[in-house]
């Protein structure tokens, strides 16, 4: 089954005790947070998530291993208790043979979800640059539309492309904006990363770089 590929191809990373585990692309972001749920389960934690594939239509998240002595802890629990994971056996916090999470982890995938979701949309956030680019691509559809039809109708053709630029601009910004609140109400930090996006930490967490991320 795919679900237990994918699950068997990142437990065979984070066997290697690779520093960065890459979670396969998935079609949906809860079944990239319940992924990423059973990897923090082994002693790794969220790291980052970004959009790949056609069209942008996957989310890829990105895993680092916690140095942390109750990541440890965690880790040798979960082995103990799940040894046949990745081999049709029980994988911790998700129900046997899916993606689905088990009632316990429920609230901890949520906030996967939103720490996913937050990332991948910086794709999307837009610029005061954009935003003129945008607009400034109705002002050149209204004047194309100018040859073949009436004024009337090509400014209305216009000002509409343009009122659906302004929408989708706006319900961009207050999803963002609540899943920002609701990240910080959970204890996270908002912090900028170098290119300047707003990134959400656990306290005492550091941005991904070249080392250990989250090394004391």
């Amino acid at each position: 089954m795919p679900v237990e590929r994918h699950i068997a191809g990142m437990l065979q990373q984070i066997a290697r005790q690779q520093d960065i585990v890459e979670i396969a692309p998935q079609g949906s972001t809860p079944k990239a947070a319940a992924l990423a749920h059973v990897a923090e389960q082994y002693g790794y934690t969220y790291g980052m998530a970004y959009r790949t594939g056609f069209k942008n239509s996957l989310v890829q998240v990105r895993m680092y291993r916690d140095p942390q002595p109750d990541a440890r802890v965690r880790e040798a629990a979960t082995i103990t208790t799940h040894p046949q994971a990745g081999n049709g056996g029980t994988v911790p916090g998700l129900e046997q043979g899916s993606l689905k999470p088990l009632p316990e982890a429920v609230g901890d995938v949520a906030v996967l979800k939103d720490l996913i979701t937050f990332d991948v949309m910086a794709l999307y956030v837009v610029d005061r640059s954009q935003k003129v680019k945008g607009y400034l691509a109705c002002v050149v559809l209204t004047v194309l539309l100018l040859i073949d039809r009436s004024p009337v109708e090509a400014v209305a053709s216009g000002g509409a492309v343009a009122l659906l630029f302004t929408v989708a601009f706006k319900v961009g910004a207050i999803r963002r904006g609540t899943i920002a609140q609701r990240l910080t109400a959970a204890g996270f930090l908002a912090v900028r990363d170098e290119r300047g996006d707003e990134r959400f930490l656990r306290p005492g967490q550091q941005l991904p770089g070249p080392t250990n991320p989250f090394a004391a």
